[in-house]
């Protein structure tokens, strides 16, 4: 389940809280069902997917691919499969990993592995929300945030877009501060 640390080191770790403290920024976060159908459940065990493999998991979601075209107009979909032996993995990771927003609203649906979504608020307080398996996260255009794998650097991810230039980051020199650093600074002085 989804974990959001704040500035302060507070941890929220119920959907409920979570959203509400992402509402006001129009982030939706969602739990959809990766069922237990066997064949898609081996396929999303493996590391590695061919092309025909990933389309086999592609159309194994597409019923909220269809939702998604009806009530988001959502043109497009691709699956993304990260994991430590693709090669040149840090440089794909470093086009993620400083503060930047899209023209576009960046929806993801993870289905296997984990990953950070580093987003920056109105105020300029930042906050890091961890997804897992089975969770969809609209991160709304314009929005300033980054990503990061976690430890395990590994994600399946399929990602919706309503554009078909598909992912296209507008970098903002914002820097990213260190939670850890903030929190001490938040405590008070004795």
């Amino acid at each position: 389940m989804a974990t959001l640390q704040l500035e302060d080191g507070t941890l929220l770790t119920e959907l409920d809280d979570i959203a509400e403290e992402l509402a006001p920024l129009g982030i939706a976060l969602h739990s959809w069902s990766i069922g237990n159908d066997p064949e898609l459940r081996q396929l999303l065990s493996q590391e590695v997917l061919t092309e025909d493999e990933k389309e086999q998991v592609l159309a194994a979601f597409d019923h909220y691919f269809g939702t998604l075209q009806q009530t988001k107009n959502y043109r497009a979909r691709d699956l993304v499969v990260l994991h430590p032996q693709v090669p040149n993995l840090d440089e794909a990771l470093a086009k993620f990993d400083r503060i930047h927003t899209h023209p576009d609203d960046e929806v993801r649906y993870i289905i296997d592995g984990e990953g950070v979504f580093g987003i920056v608020k109105p105020d300029g307080s930042q906050v890091r929300l961890t997804i897992y398996p089975e969770e969809y996260i609209n991160v709304p255009a314009g929005t300033e945030h980054w990503f990061y794998l976690t430890e395990t650097r590994r994600i399946k991810a399929i990602r919706y877009f309503s554009e078909t230039s598909g992912w296209v980051p507008q970098y903002t020199g914002r820097e990213i501060q260190s939670l850890a650093t903030l929190a001490a600074m938040a405590e008070p002085i004795a």
